[in-house]
């Protein structure tokens, strides 16, 4: 713990692909928290994106790690489910959903082995109903579960003393959080990106048409 406070460094961690729809539900999650939410000095607010082996040095630095992701729980879309402790790296490596988990995998993998993996863990994750969609957003459901996610992580930490203080009106990210471009964010992604009829998101039938007649 921290000598210069009592609250124990604390990374609030989203991974994953906002690009391929509920794939970017970390990312959202940590977004969500940034501008809604104002944190103490020992806490960190990360969006972790597929960088995978670059987050070690901020794996290691904390001594608490709460992970938002998609995960492949085997369950209905839209479901969150909890994994807590040695389950956590363990969960990540036996269902693999896409490259980033692999790439978070290894990250917990060297943290420890430098022997500096965090005190406590959680895995805050939601079955995803959407992953084709490039370029497109979380599905509905998907979208629901980021308050939940959100309080599921604060109930865990509160034991802890990890203070938490709710704005009243959502804000612009504090300097405790990183986040991607403004371009990013969800209001103006949405906004912005191309409709389907503009891009194709799925697959484009003229290029597949082509395939089947190679």
């Amino acid at each position: 713990m921290s000598a210069a406070s009592d609250s124990p460094r604390t990374l609030l961690l989203g991974i994953g692909n906002l690009l391929w729809a509920d794939e970017g539900f970390g990312v959202r999650v940590v977004e969500h928290l940034a501008r809604h939410y104002r944190f103490g000095p020992e806490v960190r607010v990360l969006d972790g994106g597929t960088q995978g082996i670059y987050l070690v040095d901020q794996v290691r630095w904390a001594e608490l790690l709460v992970i938002f992701d998609a995960v492949d729980y085997g369950l209905a879309p839209g479901t969150l489910e909890l994994v807590e402790g040695e389950a956590v790296p363990r969960f990540l490596g036996a269902r693999k959903m896409s490259l980033h988990q692999t790439g978070f995998q290894e990250v917990l993998a060297l943290a420890a082995l430098l022997g500096d993996l965090p005190e406590r863990m959680l895995l805050v994750g939601v079955q995803p109903a959407e992953l084709e969609d490039f370029g497109g957003s979380l599905t509905p459901g998907v979208r629901a579960m980021i308050e939940p996610a959100v309080a599921a992580a604060r109930d865990w930490l509160a034991p802890h003393g990890v203070a938490w203080t709710a704005l009243t009106q959502p804000s612009e990210p504090s300097a405790l959080a990183d986040l991607p471009h403004g371009a990013l964010a969800l209001g103006r992604y949405e906004q912005e990106r191309p409709s389907v009829e503009q891009a194709c998101r799925i697959g484009d039938a003229r290029v597949l048409e082509r395939l089947r007649e190679g």
